[in-house]
């Protein structure tokens, strides 16, 4: 109704008196002057508003990733401590005979104990020395057993090694937890803290890269956690996935855009198609969960039942986006094709299908990556389950990156916060690469009609 009262006032200012098209328009007028006035601050209004939402949202996208960033990133980093080991021989290797399976049998912790007890010779009671071995991650016994399977020739020796600590040694390092508060608000005693002092004043505490975050399956040790095994059942979980949904929904493109008829029944298809698009995610789960695993007797927690899940949440995404590529084509180059004699199959096959392709391209990398960060579906069908060995197979237990971030951020220790955050990093990492790639297609493949 404005617009409709602007527009009658123009056309009064203007003089414009219905029949006569040669009456002059008074462009000085008073009215037509603030109309116009009017017109251009709304469109600066406008403007500004589509500005603000840019910068609000951009704004909301700068402090997510502060967040995820300034608690995540000291993940990347490990807290060291140098002990001296003497690599005794009559707890390695008593009998001197150098092999393997006794060498891996001893008690490398009882190393780490002694080096730790010489290091501290004041501390007697069992409470005290149980938090003075807590310095030093029970992962650490490992690194020594193969340190010394690589090298034999350690054992009798003393040397300066650097283990990994624990994980609020770790903390206390990294300043998560505040030697300044009260000893009874945070989870290291006065005295654990004057050692973390001492081992510091004598250069034995040094942040390293933590190579092990990127190499270890899930552990309940924080320090010891990796993500490298759900980053392989992520892999293949999304292998089954891809095979499974890539051809499908192609081909179910193809026919619903190419060979269909136009009847009641295909229109009800499409419709269908277009709402399971609109599914939540769960609803796929519940599905996967009745089919796949009560049903089929499928292995619970298995990337082929995770992959087999999320290709029914992916077809929908599929199939829209290869259609629409279908529809982009001309109908010139059908045209052509038909009429130098190429059947409808060749049409489609060498002319429209690779035409098509950069945009089926794009929508099935958009498809893979909504099913990389999907948590929810595959929660129902098992995959939540602690798995510390890393998948060999489709078939062997496995777990995902989205599922991995949620069992760390239910845990309750400190360390396992960075742990989260640095997960949700590489899972970012993934998810804006996948998404980079498609743009990537769509710009050196596409064609402009």
């Amino acid at each position: 109704m404005t617009d409709m009262a602007s527009l009658m006032e123009d056309r009064a200012a203007a003089k414009v008196i219905s029949g006569n098209l040669h009456t002059p328009v008074d462009w000085d007028s008073p009215k037509l002057a603030r109309n116009i006035k009017k017109r251009y601050a709304a469109e600066r209004r406008f403007k500004i508003y589509g500005l603000s939402a840019i910068a609000i949202a951009l704004l909301a996208l700068v402090v997510l990733g502060y967040s995820i960033i300034s608690k995540g990133y000291s993940a990347f980093f490990q807290t060291y401590v140098q002990m001296e080991i003497f690599f005794d021989p009559a707890k390695i290797d008593p009998d001197g005979t150098g092999d393997p399976a006794i060498i891996g049998r001893a008690n490398f912790d009882g190393l780490i104990r002694d080096a730790l007890s010489k290091q501290f010779p004041e501390v007697s009671g069992r409470s005290e020395r149980r938090d003075l071995y807590d310095i030093v991650s029970g992962g650490a016994s490992y690194d020594l057993r193969e340190r010394v399977l690589e090298n034999p020739s350690l054992i009798g020796q003393t040397r300066k090694v650097w283990l990994i600590s624990g994980d609020d040694f770790d903390m206390l390092n990294k300043g998560y937890i505040s030697a300044n508060t009260d000893e009874g608000d945070r989870r290291l005693n006065d005295q654990e803290v004057g050692w973390y002092n001492t081992l510091v004043s004598q250069g034995s505490v040094e942040k390293q890269f933590h190579t092990r975050f990127f190499t270890n399956g899930d552990s309940r040790e924080p320090e010891l956690a990796g993500i490298w095994g759900a980053a392989v059942g992520s892999f293949y979980t999304l292998v089954v996935t891809l095979i499974l949904s890539f051809p499908i929904g192609v081909l179910a493109a193809i026919y619903l855009e190419e060979f269909a008829p136009r009847n009641r029944f295909t229109t009800i298809v499409e419709v269908n198609i277009n709402n399971l698009a609109a599914v939540p995610s769960i609803v796929f789960g519940l599905l996967g969960l009745e089919v796949y695993l009560n049903v089929m007797h499928l292995p619970r927690s298995a990337p082929v039942v995770g992959g087999l899940t999320l290709a029914l949440m992916t077809l929908p995404t599929i199939i829209i986006a290869s259609r629409a590529a279908i529809k982009a084509v001309p109908p010139s180059i059908r045209q052509a094709a038909l009429g130098l004699g190429a059947s409808p199959v060749q049409t489609v096959t060498h002319h429209v299908l690779p035409l098509a392709m950069p945009g089926i391209l794009t929508g099935t990398i958009i498809g893979m990556a909504q099913a990389l960060g999907e948590t929810a579906p595959l929660l129902m069908i098992g995959m939540v389950a602690f798995i510390v060995d890393i998948p060999g197979g489709a078939l062997d237990p496995a777990t995902v990156l989205p599922v991995q971030i949620y069992l760390w951020a239910d845990s309750p220790e400190r360390a396992f916060v960075e742990k989260t955050s640095a997960a949700i990093m590489v899972l970012l990492g993934f998810l804006i690469l996948m998404n980079g790639l498609a743009v990537y297609l769509r710009k050196k493949f596409e064609r402009k009609w």
